[in-house]
């Protein structure tokens, strides 16, 4: 069984950075493709970005684009999203999810909304930008 812990919110300046941490345990994320999730204040959830298993491909939504990054660390048990040039509508929600199917449903999910379900999610984590 897979747990998916998300760290690394909080309180920020438009402006700035942080590192969204979303850490796997009981299973390798070697073996899953991750997508993270925001979730505006009184909006649905909307996936923004998404990287494959190997690592190799990723996709993210207009929103983020130029300003997000989404990798994989070395032990593959963590998925990060760094976030640079926050803005105030940045602020929401954040929550990282992990599928075992082809790339093209996480893919689909940040680039078309496609509603696909998702193996396994964490509880997400909260990012406020506020001057």
């Amino acid at each position: 069984q897979l747990t998916l812990v998300e760290s690394g919110g909080g309180l920020v300046q438009p402006g700035g950075s942080l590192r969204l941490s979303c850490a796997a345990s009981g299973i390798s994320l070697n073996d899953f493709n991750v997508v993270w999730y925001h979730q505006a204040p009184g909006k649905e959830a909307v996936g923004i970005a998404c990287i494959s298993k190997s690592g190799d491909f990723t996709k993210y939504g207009d929103s983020v684009k130029g300003r997000f990054t989404i990798s994989r660390d070395d032990s593959g048990y963590t998925v990060y999203l760094h976030m640079n040039n926050l803005k105030f509508e940045d602020t929401g929600h954040y929550r990282c999810a992990a599928d075992r199917g082809p790339f093209y449903r996480v893919s689909s999910i940040v680039t078309d909304g496609t509603p696909y379900g998702v193996d396994y999610y964490g509880n997400g984590i909260q990012v406020t930008v506020s001057s």
